[in-house]
Protein backbone atom coordinates (compact mmCIF):
# COMPACT_ATOMS: atom_id res chain seq x y z
CA UNK A 1 0.00 0.00 0.00
CA UNK A 2 1.17 2.94 -1.19
CA UNK A 3 1.63 5.89 1.36
CA UNK A 4 0.76 9.82 0.29
CA UNK A 5 3.32 12.72 0.84
CA UNK A 6 2.36 15.28 3.28
CA UNK A 7 -0.20 18.19 2.25
CA UNK A 8 0.90 20.77 4.72
CA UNK A 9 4.02 22.06 2.90
CA UNK A 10 1.46 23.42 0.55
CA UNK A 11 -1.73 24.68 2.27
CA UNK A 12 -0.34 27.78 2.51
CA UNK A 13 -0.54 28.09 -1.51
CA UNK A 14 -3.82 26.67 -1.51
CA UNK A 15 -5.40 28.45 1.05
CA UNK A 16 -4.16 31.61 -0.80
CA UNK A 17 -5.09 30.10 -4.24
CA UNK A 18 -8.86 29.32 -3.08
CA UNK A 19 -9.59 32.83 -1.57
CA UNK A 20 -7.94 34.61 -5.25
CA UNK A 21 -11.03 32.40 -6.41
CA UNK A 22 -13.46 33.75 -3.81
CA UNK A 23 -12.37 37.33 -4.36
CA UNK A 24 -12.80 37.49 -7.85
CA UNK A 25 -15.98 35.23 -8.93
CA UNK A 26 -17.37 34.63 -11.90
CA UNK A 27 -20.67 33.28 -13.16
CA UNK A 28 -21.19 30.53 -15.79
CA UNK A 29 -19.64 30.29 -19.03
CA UNK A 30 -17.69 33.27 -17.77
CA UNK A 31 -14.99 31.33 -15.93
CA UNK A 32 -12.17 33.28 -17.89
CA UNK A 33 -9.97 34.21 -14.78
CA UNK A 34 -11.25 31.46 -13.24
CA UNK A 35 -9.79 29.01 -15.90
CA UNK A 36 -6.53 30.62 -16.73
CA UNK A 37 -5.51 30.57 -12.67
CA UNK A 38 -5.98 27.10 -12.74
CA UNK A 39 -4.36 26.41 -15.67
CA UNK A 40 -1.43 28.31 -14.85
CA UNK A 41 -1.26 26.00 -11.31
CA UNK A 42 -1.70 22.99 -12.89
CA UNK A 43 1.09 23.85 -15.98
CA UNK A 44 3.10 24.63 -12.60
CA UNK A 45 2.80 20.98 -11.64
CA UNK A 46 3.63 19.43 -14.99
CA UNK A 47 0.38 18.11 -16.41
CA UNK A 48 -0.50 18.00 -19.30
CA UNK A 49 -3.49 20.57 -20.27
CA UNK A 50 -6.46 20.40 -22.33
CA UNK A 51 -8.99 23.21 -22.62
CA UNK A 52 -12.32 24.64 -24.18
CA UNK A 53 -14.64 22.06 -23.39
CA UNK A 54 -17.79 23.91 -22.67
CA UNK A 55 -15.91 27.28 -23.05
CA UNK A 56 -14.06 27.42 -20.14
CA UNK A 57 -13.36 23.94 -18.79
CA UNK A 58 -10.26 22.53 -18.18
CA UNK A 59 -8.94 18.72 -18.40
CA UNK A 60 -6.02 17.79 -17.01
CA UNK A 61 -4.14 14.25 -17.16
CA UNK A 62 -1.37 13.21 -15.06
CA UNK A 63 0.08 9.98 -15.70
CA UNK A 64 1.49 7.75 -12.70
CA UNK A 65 4.92 5.80 -13.16
CA UNK A 66 3.43 2.21 -13.26
CA UNK A 67 3.98 -0.30 -15.75
CA UNK A 68 0.14 -0.19 -16.89
CA UNK A 69 0.18 3.69 -16.64
CA UNK A 70 -0.77 3.76 -20.12
CA UNK A 71 -3.80 1.36 -20.54
CA UNK A 72 -7.02 3.32 -21.00
CA UNK A 73 -8.98 1.10 -19.27
CA UNK A 74 -6.84 2.56 -16.18
CA UNK A 75 -8.03 6.02 -16.24
CA UNK A 76 -10.31 7.31 -13.72
CA UNK A 77 -11.73 11.57 -14.00
CA UNK A 78 -12.09 13.55 -10.89
CA UNK A 79 -14.54 16.59 -11.20
CA UNK A 80 -14.85 19.83 -9.35
CA UNK A 81 -17.15 22.75 -10.13
CA UNK A 82 -15.77 26.83 -10.65
CA UNK A 83 -18.85 28.70 -10.83
CA UNK A 84 -20.10 31.03 -8.89
CA UNK A 85 -23.83 32.22 -7.90
CA UNK A 86 -25.38 35.50 -8.85
CA UNK A 87 -25.64 36.60 -5.04
CA UNK A 88 -24.16 40.53 -3.49
CA UNK A 89 -21.88 38.74 -0.67
CA UNK A 90 -23.00 39.91 2.75
CA UNK A 91 -19.23 39.14 4.24
CA UNK A 92 -16.70 41.75 5.17
CA UNK A 93 -13.46 39.76 5.38
CA UNK A 94 -10.22 40.84 2.95
CA UNK A 95 -10.70 38.39 0.92
CA UNK A 96 -14.70 38.98 0.23
CA UNK A 97 -16.16 39.07 -3.40
CA UNK A 98 -14.91 41.96 -5.44
CA UNK A 99 -17.46 41.52 -8.14
CA UNK A 100 -20.64 42.91 -7.37
CA UNK A 101 -23.42 40.72 -7.31
CA UNK A 102 -21.01 37.64 -7.96
CA UNK A 103 -20.26 35.24 -5.25
CA UNK A 104 -18.78 32.10 -4.75
CA UNK A 105 -22.20 30.84 -2.09
CA UNK A 106 -21.73 27.02 -3.38
CA UNK A 107 -18.09 26.70 -2.52
CA UNK A 108 -16.82 26.00 -5.92
CA UNK A 109 -13.71 27.96 -4.88
CA UNK A 110 -13.41 25.25 -2.41
CA UNK A 111 -14.29 22.21 -4.93
CA UNK A 112 -11.14 23.68 -7.06
CA UNK A 113 -8.89 23.96 -4.40
CA UNK A 114 -9.39 20.72 -2.22
CA UNK A 115 -8.84 18.84 -6.26
CA UNK A 116 -5.70 21.02 -7.51
CA UNK A 117 -4.32 19.99 -3.65
CA UNK A 118 -5.14 16.46 -4.60
CA UNK A 119 -3.40 16.84 -8.09
CA UNK A 120 -0.32 18.42 -6.24
CA UNK A 121 0.36 15.32 -4.04
CA UNK A 122 -0.42 12.83 -7.16
CA UNK A 123 2.24 14.46 -8.78
CA UNK A 124 4.65 15.00 -6.02
CA UNK A 125 4.75 10.95 -5.89
CA UNK A 126 3.04 9.67 -8.86
CA UNK A 127 4.33 6.26 -7.87
CA UNK A 128 0.74 4.66 -8.96
CA UNK A 129 -0.41 2.52 -11.67
CA UNK A 130 -2.56 4.29 -14.05
CA UNK A 131 -3.84 7.88 -15.31
CA UNK A 132 -6.11 10.60 -13.56
CA UNK A 133 -7.73 13.01 -15.52
CA UNK A 134 -8.87 16.02 -13.63
CA UNK A 135 -11.52 17.80 -14.55
CA UNK A 136 -12.54 21.23 -13.81
CA UNK A 137 -16.16 21.97 -14.90
CA UNK A 138 -18.35 25.63 -15.83
CA UNK A 139 -21.40 26.13 -15.43
CA UNK A 140 -22.60 23.80 -12.36
CA UNK A 141 -25.06 26.16 -11.53
CA UNK A 142 -28.09 25.83 -14.33
CA UNK A 143 -26.01 26.35 -17.29
CA UNK A 144 -25.55 22.16 -17.62
CA UNK A 145 -21.67 22.67 -18.22
CA UNK A 146 -21.21 19.11 -17.10
CA UNK A 147 -23.97 17.68 -19.93
CA UNK A 148 -22.04 20.26 -22.76
CA UNK A 149 -18.60 18.86 -22.04
CA UNK A 150 -20.12 15.21 -22.97
CA UNK A 151 -21.03 16.74 -25.81
CA UNK A 152 -18.03 17.94 -26.72
CA UNK A 153 -16.90 14.63 -26.39
CA UNK A 154 -14.88 14.91 -22.83
CA UNK A 155 -15.55 11.12 -22.33
CA UNK A 156 -14.28 10.43 -25.69
CA UNK A 157 -11.07 12.35 -25.61
CA UNK A 158 -10.24 11.29 -21.93
CA UNK A 159 -12.04 8.12 -21.50
CA UNK A 160 -12.48 6.77 -17.95
CA UNK A 161 -12.67 3.72 -15.70
CA UNK A 162 -14.87 5.86 -13.82
CA UNK A 163 -15.60 8.93 -12.43
CA UNK A 164 -15.86 10.48 -8.83
CA UNK A 165 -16.82 13.93 -7.32
CA UNK A 166 -17.09 15.81 -4.16
CA UNK A 167 -19.42 18.86 -2.45
CA UNK A 168 -18.59 20.47 0.59
CA UNK A 169 -21.79 20.00 3.18
CA UNK A 170 -22.50 23.24 5.66
CA UNK A 171 -25.02 20.80 7.54
CA UNK A 172 -22.12 18.40 8.04
CA UNK A 173 -19.39 19.31 10.96
CA UNK A 174 -15.68 19.99 9.35
CA UNK A 175 -14.11 16.16 9.55
CA UNK A 176 -16.94 14.11 8.23
CA UNK A 177 -17.68 13.15 5.13
CA UNK A 178 -20.69 10.81 3.44
CA UNK A 179 -21.83 8.68 1.00
CA UNK A 180 -24.56 6.59 -0.41
CA UNK A 181 -24.81 3.78 -2.99
CA UNK A 182 -28.19 5.05 -5.48
CA UNK A 183 -30.06 8.44 -5.34
CA UNK A 184 -27.66 11.26 -3.26
CA UNK A 185 -29.01 14.59 -4.96
CA UNK A 186 -32.33 14.73 -6.91
CA UNK A 187 -33.63 15.49 -10.29
CA UNK A 188 -35.05 19.16 -11.10
CA UNK A 189 -37.19 20.69 -13.61
CA UNK A 190 -38.82 23.97 -13.53
CA UNK A 191 -42.19 24.79 -14.81
CA UNK A 192 -44.36 27.60 -16.06
CA UNK A 193 -48.02 27.49 -15.99
CA UNK A 194 -49.66 30.07 -18.15
CA UNK A 195 -53.34 30.55 -16.84
CA UNK A 196 -55.27 32.50 -20.11
CA UNK A 197 -58.65 33.97 -19.16
CA UNK A 198 -60.72 37.47 -20.35
CA UNK A 199 -59.73 40.55 -19.23
CA UNK A 200 -62.09 43.75 -18.18
CA UNK A 201 -63.10 45.76 -15.73
CA UNK A 202 -62.91 45.05 -12.34
CA UNK A 203 -66.66 46.82 -11.54
CA UNK A 204 -67.89 44.02 -14.12
CA UNK A 205 -66.52 40.46 -13.15
CA UNK A 206 -68.81 38.88 -14.65
CA UNK A 207 -68.00 39.92 -18.29
CA UNK A 208 -64.74 39.02 -17.68
CA UNK A 209 -62.72 34.95 -16.96
CA UNK A 210 -60.53 36.08 -14.33
CA UNK A 211 -57.39 33.90 -13.98
CA UNK A 212 -56.21 35.14 -11.20
CA UNK A 213 -58.40 33.13 -9.02
CA UNK A 214 -57.84 29.78 -11.23
CA UNK A 215 -54.02 30.56 -10.48
CA UNK A 216 -54.87 30.28 -6.93
CA UNK A 217 -56.86 27.74 -6.69
CA UNK A 218 -54.59 25.69 -9.36
CA UNK A 219 -51.70 26.24 -6.74
CA UNK A 220 -53.78 25.16 -3.91
CA UNK A 221 -54.61 21.50 -6.07
CA UNK A 222 -50.82 21.17 -7.16
CA UNK A 223 -49.70 20.56 -3.43
CA UNK A 224 -51.75 17.41 -3.53
CA UNK A 225 -49.53 15.71 -6.33
CA UNK A 226 -46.86 14.93 -3.84
CA UNK A 227 -48.93 15.00 -0.36
CA UNK A 228 -51.71 12.01 -2.24
CA UNK A 229 -50.11 10.94 -5.49
CA UNK A 230 -46.45 10.06 -4.33
CA UNK A 231 -45.48 7.24 -1.81
CA UNK A 232 -44.93 8.76 1.72
CA UNK A 233 -41.48 6.91 1.82
CA UNK A 234 -40.48 8.24 -1.58
CA UNK A 235 -39.38 11.58 -1.93
CA UNK A 236 -40.57 14.71 -3.76
CA UNK A 237 -40.92 18.22 -3.68
CA UNK A 238 -43.04 20.55 -5.84
CA UNK A 239 -42.84 24.37 -5.10
CA UNK A 240 -44.32 27.56 -6.78
CA UNK A 241 -42.09 30.22 -6.25
CA UNK A 242 -43.51 32.87 -8.19
CA UNK A 243 -46.96 33.69 -9.60
CA UNK A 244 -47.27 36.99 -11.83
CA UNK A 245 -50.59 38.96 -13.45
CA UNK A 246 -52.13 41.78 -13.27
CA UNK A 247 -51.03 45.62 -14.02
CA UNK A 248 -52.96 47.52 -11.43
CA UNK A 249 -56.06 47.60 -9.00
CA UNK A 250 -59.71 47.67 -11.16
CA UNK A 251 -57.91 46.00 -14.10
CA UNK A 252 -59.07 42.00 -14.44
CA UNK A 253 -55.94 40.69 -16.63
CA UNK A 254 -56.13 38.21 -19.33
CA UNK A 255 -53.45 35.91 -18.00
CA UNK A 256 -51.58 34.62 -15.31
CA UNK A 257 -48.29 32.95 -14.34
CA UNK A 258 -47.53 30.03 -12.50
CA UNK A 259 -43.86 29.74 -12.18
CA UNK A 260 -41.88 26.92 -9.93
CA UNK A 261 -39.86 23.83 -9.25
CA UNK A 262 -39.97 19.86 -9.03
CA UNK A 263 -37.57 17.91 -7.32
CA UNK A 264 -37.52 14.21 -7.12
CA UNK A 265 -34.81 11.18 -6.51
CA UNK A 266 -37.06 8.86 -9.05
CA UNK A 267 -36.98 9.23 -12.75
CA UNK A 268 -40.86 7.81 -12.84
CA UNK A 269 -41.80 9.95 -9.68
CA UNK A 270 -40.42 12.83 -11.56
CA UNK A 271 -42.48 12.14 -15.08
CA UNK A 272 -45.65 11.24 -13.11
CA UNK A 273 -45.56 14.63 -11.15
CA UNK A 274 -44.91 16.23 -14.67
CA UNK A 275 -47.82 14.61 -16.17
CA UNK A 276 -50.43 15.02 -13.64
CA UNK A 277 -49.42 18.60 -13.26
CA UNK A 278 -50.23 19.36 -16.77
CA UNK A 279 -53.80 17.13 -16.73
CA UNK A 280 -54.33 18.83 -13.59
CA UNK A 281 -54.09 22.79 -15.01
CA UNK A 282 -55.37 21.71 -18.00
CA UNK A 283 -59.08 20.57 -16.19
CA UNK A 284 -58.89 23.38 -13.38
CA UNK A 285 -58.57 26.31 -15.90
CA UNK A 286 -61.31 24.43 -18.15
CA UNK A 287 -63.51 24.24 -15.21
CA UNK A 288 -63.91 27.81 -15.23
CA UNK A 289 -63.53 28.71 -18.36
CA UNK A 290 -60.03 29.32 -19.19
CA UNK A 291 -57.41 27.45 -20.93
CA UNK A 292 -54.26 26.34 -18.98
CA UNK A 293 -50.78 26.13 -21.19
CA UNK A 294 -47.86 24.16 -19.36
CA UNK A 295 -43.96 24.36 -19.82
CA UNK A 296 -41.30 22.46 -19.08
CA UNK A 297 -37.61 23.31 -18.58
CA UNK A 298 -35.33 20.82 -18.97
CA UNK A 299 -33.75 20.59 -15.76
CA UNK A 300 -30.77 17.86 -14.01
CA UNK A 301 -31.50 14.27 -13.95
CA UNK A 302 -30.92 12.94 -10.38
CA UNK A 303 -27.41 12.21 -9.43
CA UNK A 304 -27.30 8.01 -8.77
CA UNK A 305 -24.44 6.67 -7.22
CA UNK A 306 -23.27 3.49 -9.20
CA UNK A 307 -22.89 0.66 -5.84
CA UNK A 308 -19.59 -0.52 -6.18
CA UNK A 309 -17.60 2.96 -6.52
CA UNK A 310 -19.98 4.56 -3.73
CA UNK A 311 -18.72 2.04 -1.24
CA UNK A 312 -14.65 2.77 -2.37
CA UNK A 313 -16.03 5.75 -1.75
CA UNK A 314 -16.91 5.23 1.44
CA UNK A 315 -13.75 3.21 2.31
CA UNK A 316 -11.81 5.79 1.43
CA UNK A 317 -13.10 8.11 3.58
CA UNK A 318 -13.13 5.96 6.51
CA UNK A 319 -9.21 5.93 5.82
CA UNK A 320 -9.44 9.58 5.40
CA UNK A 321 -11.45 10.37 8.30
CA UNK A 322 -11.85 7.44 10.31
CA UNK A 323 -14.75 5.17 9.98
CA UNK A 324 -16.59 7.44 13.59
CA UNK A 325 -16.75 10.36 11.13
CA UNK A 326 -17.90 8.22 7.90
CA UNK A 327 -21.58 7.66 7.14
CA UNK A 328 -21.60 5.08 4.20
CA UNK A 329 -25.43 5.63 3.78
CA UNK A 330 -25.75 9.47 4.27
CA UNK A 331 -29.13 10.71 3.67
CA UNK A 332 -30.05 12.20 -0.26
CA UNK A 333 -30.67 15.74 -0.42
CA UNK A 334 -33.20 17.43 -2.39
CA UNK A 335 -30.60 19.96 -3.83
CA UNK A 336 -29.70 19.18 -7.79
CA UNK A 337 -26.21 18.76 -9.46
CA UNK A 338 -25.34 18.67 -13.15
CA UNK A 339 -22.76 15.38 -12.17
CA UNK A 340 -25.60 13.66 -12.62
CA UNK A 341 -24.92 13.72 -16.44
CA UNK A 342 -21.51 12.03 -15.65
CA UNK A 343 -22.74 9.55 -13.98
CA UNK A 344 -25.34 8.43 -16.72
CA UNK A 345 -22.46 7.95 -19.18
CA UNK A 346 -19.42 6.14 -16.71
CA UNK A 347 -19.68 4.67 -13.38
CA UNK A 348 -18.65 6.64 -10.73
CA UNK A 349 -19.81 8.13 -6.98
CA UNK A 350 -20.39 11.63 -5.67
CA UNK A 351 -20.26 12.80 -1.86
CA UNK A 352 -20.12 15.26 0.80
CA UNK A 353 -17.56 17.13 2.90
CA UNK A 354 -18.72 18.70 5.81
CA UNK A 355 -17.86 22.12 5.67
CA UNK A 356 -19.28 22.92 9.25
CA UNK A 357 -17.03 25.29 12.38
CA UNK A 358 -16.27 23.66 15.55
CA UNK A 359 -18.45 20.71 15.46
CA UNK A 360 -21.03 22.56 14.32
CA UNK A 361 -23.17 23.08 10.96
CA UNK A 362 -21.94 26.29 8.86
CA UNK A 363 -24.29 29.07 7.03
CA UNK A 364 -25.51 27.24 4.22
CA UNK A 365 -24.92 26.90 0.75
CA UNK A 366 -26.35 30.02 -1.24
CA UNK A 367 -26.36 32.41 1.25
CA UNK A 368 -24.96 35.51 1.20
CA UNK A 369 -23.23 34.78 4.74
CA UNK A 370 -21.65 31.88 3.64
CA UNK A 371 -17.58 31.05 3.27
CA UNK A 372 -15.84 27.63 2.17
CA UNK A 373 -13.98 26.37 5.45
CA UNK A 374 -10.14 26.03 4.81
CA UNK A 375 -9.78 23.96 7.87
CA UNK A 376 -11.10 21.15 5.23
CA UNK A 377 -8.98 21.81 2.00
CA UNK A 378 -5.93 19.26 3.70
CA UNK A 379 -8.76 16.71 4.30
CA UNK A 380 -10.10 17.24 0.78
CA UNK A 381 -6.73 17.02 -0.62
CA UNK A 382 -5.70 14.27 0.89
CA UNK A 383 -8.96 12.14 -0.19
CA UNK A 384 -8.27 12.84 -3.82
CA UNK A 385 -4.65 11.47 -3.74
CA UNK A 386 -5.35 8.41 -1.65
CA UNK A 387 -8.48 7.67 -3.64
CA UNK A 388 -6.02 7.26 -6.59
CA UNK A 389 -3.45 5.52 -4.81
CA UNK A 390 -6.31 3.14 -3.84
CA UNK A 391 -8.23 2.72 -6.70
CA UNK A 392 -5.08 1.51 -9.02
CA UNK A 393 -3.83 -0.64 -6.01
CA UNK A 394 -7.67 -3.08 -6.33
CA UNK A 395 -8.17 -4.75 -9.57
CA UNK A 396 -9.72 -2.60 -12.22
Amino acid sequence: MHTSPDITPYLGNLIKFRRDLHQNPELKFEEVRTSDQIANYLASLGLVIHRGLSKTGIVATLKGKGSRASDPARAIGLRADMDALPITESNSFDYASQNVGRMHACGHDGHTAMLLGGATLLSAKPDFDGTVHFIFQPGEEGGAGARIMIEEGLFDLFPVKACFALHNWPAMPAGRMGVRPGPIMAATNRFEIRIMGKGGHAAQPHTTIDPIPIACALVTQLQSLVSRTVDPLDSAVFTVGRIDSGTVENIIPNEAVIYGTCRTLKTETHRHILSSMEKMSELVAAAHGATAKVIIKPGYPSTVNHPDEATFMAQVMAETVGHKNTNPNVLPEMTAEDFSFMLEKVPGAYGFIGNGHGGLPGISLHNAAYDFNDDILGIGAEFWDRLVRRWFEKEV
